[in-house]
């Protein structure tokens, strides 16, 4: 071979290379835009307007919450949609943030009685206030955007001296808002479905020296003291008595009732990290649905905590929301049962037919993003509460679009 071959043969495996850097390149971009998830574009389509705006409500108004905001912006982090997820937030600053800069979000926005579109309760509610902070500390860390932890840092912060109690014999404890959640015997009104274990993992690592890891414990004793036959409870009521420490019992308003808030319990249990310390024991304290549906074939609707009965047909929601719990409990048959009900009843949610009669079931849509999202391995929570997205994988953040 002569020089000049050499030369020819050096300079074409040059080229070779230089343009399979170039491919490798251009592909990160490629597969770092808005991930093929039918559920979130679905959920965009008949639930978010252009301005960002997430219509929550079944009335003709169509009511936006603050919870459904912050859901909506979780569920953009997933589908990797930073557009949507800046659109909702910037709605949700100019709207629902009315409590000062310091302050937290209103929970109510709609059309008043007088016609205006306005605040319709300026209360707080922590499940929102608690999921706006997880968002954006996670989206300012996946997307490398310092706005969004800054704001998220500011929320957890304002979390912190408007929501977060501390109660007599138990300890650090989230109040479902600042407002309302006294009763007037000087009890309490607590949600085990507005504390999730991942975010409060994340608050944890966020402020280290704050009350997060004494509310994550003191979460799974609300919930283990308060799931009276296995069965998670919707509210539940406290009270501090020296002669009888940790005093739960049936909330003084919704009485001994595990419904529409507590299949939240069971959704965030099955999606708590498996080396969590407080996973295994949270789950042991909520067998009562998984020995129902060994039993049935849909969850039911309405438990009733003092006899473990149920009533009703959950609807399916209730389903996709079951699915983390289940497959942790390696319950492969209830489990198989739910997934089919939900994708087909889901599937059925959105036809011609169905919409014909008026919107989507927002409260079921919701709780399949979140069931069927992570049983599609779309995103699962680490122990220190991050979250781990199937997009990751295959994109850096600064090829993020």
């Amino acid at each position: 071979m002569t020089r000049v071959d050499s030369w020819r043969k050096l300079l074409s495996g040059l080229a070779w290379v230089l343009a399979s850097a170039s491919v490798s390149a251009t592909t990160p971009t490629e597969v770092c835009t808005l991930q093929d998830w039918p559920q979130w574009q679905d959920f965009s389509q008949h639930f978010i307007t252009a301005d960002g705006r997430v219509l929550a409500a079944s009335n003709a108004a169509r009511d936006s919450y603050s919870e459904g905001q912050s859901y909506a912006m979780f569920f953009a982090l997933v589908a990797n949609d930073p557009k949507a997820f800046e659109r909702i937030w910037r709605w949700t600053q100019q709207n629902l943030m009315v409590n000062g800069a310091d302050g937290l979000p209103a929970w109510t926005w709609g059309q008043a009685a007088d016609g205006r579109w306005r605040v319709l309760d300026a209360n707080a509610a922590a499940d929102a206030d608690m999921w706006f902070a997880y968002a954006l500390l996670e989206a300012g860390r996946i997307w490398q955007r310092e706005d969004f932890q800054q704001d998220g840092r500011r929320l957890l912060q304002a979390i912190t001296r408007h929501e977060v109690v501390s109660l007599p014999q138990l300890g650090p404890m989230v109040l479902p808002g600042p407002f309302g959640f006294v009763q007037a015997d000087g009890s309490w009104r607590l949600n085990a479905s507005y504390l999730p274990l991942p975010l409060l993992r994340r608050f944890q690592m966020e402020a280290p020296q704050g009350p997060w890891s004494d509310i994550a414990s003191n979460t799974l004793t609300l919930t283990t003291a308060s799931s009276q036959k296995g069965f998670a409870a919707d509210w539940t009521g406290y009270r501090a008595d020296a002669r009888r420490p940790l005093q739960f019992a049936a909330d003084p308003v919704t009485g001994p009732i595990g419904s529409y808030d507590a299949i939240r319990v069971y959704l965030w249990a099955g999606m708590t990290a498996t080396n969590d310390p407080l996973a295994a024991p949270l789950m042991q304290a909520l067998r009562g649905m998984d020995t129902a549906l060994k039993s049935q074939a849909v969850p039911p609707e309405f438990v009733d905590l003092t006899t473990g009965k149920g009533r009703g047909v959950g609807p399916f929601g209730f389903s996709a929301a079951l699915q983390p719990y289940l497959t942790v409990l390696g319950s492969t048959d209830a489990m198989t049962q739910q997934v089919t009900r939900s994708r087909q009843m889901l599937a059925q949610s959105l036809t011609p037919e169905m919409l014909i009669k008026g919107p989507p079931p927002y409260y079921d849509h919701v709780l399949s993003l979140f069931g069927l999202g992570w049983t599609d391995n779309r995103f699962h929570f680490l122990r220190n509460g991050q979250v781990q997205l199937k997009w990751q994988t295959k994109c850096s953040p600064a090829n993020t679009l």
